[in-house]
């Protein structure tokens, strides 16, 4: 069967999506500050000037990194809402979703890189807190919806609930990652369990 040839267009995002993900494997192993342009361009099988006619500099691909997994993670967030159901199945959903994230989230290491990077990055600071300002709008939307569909009054308002989360989830999956022995993901579960039961949906766990 004769092999389809791609659109200038399509051979570009393949080029990016190469890139990216060569990035993403080498940024997990070596860091963010260690890893060079030539490690990224040379995994992906491309050549530096491949890197630079697709992104301006290292910090761009990485942002984009971070936006291309934030992007998977709205969209799991979208499909729990996506068909009708009753309060305990959205409930149970819910919480499956985020009792499992600490060992499903392949890129807690990055977001934990560009944190770091914020702090010291006055620049790049700046585009990665505009881009946390709006996970935490879209993280309060979906809290928001989440209470109109199964009828939970919110204890708190949604902006407060979705630091409180977000700030929850991180700390819980750094502290399992480092010393996953005393820290095992049944405790883990039960942590982010609790914190659902009473605080989003305003029961006993």
């Amino acid at each position: 069967m004769k092999r389809q040839r791609l659109t200038r267009e399509q051979s570009k995002d393949q080029t990016r999506g190469r890139l990216l993900d060569a990035a993403q494997a080498i940024f997990m192993k070596k860091g963010f500050v260690a890893a060079s342009v030539e490690d990224i361009a040379g995994a992906a099988g491309y050549t530096r000037g491949a890197f630079y006619s697709n992104f301006r500099s290292k910090n761009e691909l990485f942002l984009e990194l971070l936006r291309r997994d934030h992007e998977t993670m709205q969209a799991d967030l979208h499909a729990i809402f996506e068909s009708a159901a009753s309060r305990e199945e959205m409930e149970a959903r819910v919480l499956r979703y985020y009792s499992t994230l600490h060992r499903e989230n392949k890129c807690f290491l990055l977001w934990a890189e560009a944190k770091l990077l914020a702090v010291r990055d006055g620049r790049f600071r700046l585009r990665f807190n505009a881009f946390m300002h709006e996970k935490l709008e879209q993280l309060s939307a979906y809290i928001r919806e989440f209470s109109a569909r199964v009828g939970t009054p919110m204890l708190m308002p949604s902006d407060q609930l979705a630091i409180g989360l977000m700030g929850l989830c991180d700390g819980v999956q750094f502290f399992y990652m480092v010393d996953p022995q005393n820290v095992p993901t049944e405790q883990v579960e039960a942590v982010l369990a609790g914190f659902f039961s009473r605080v989003v949906f305003g029961r006993e766990a």
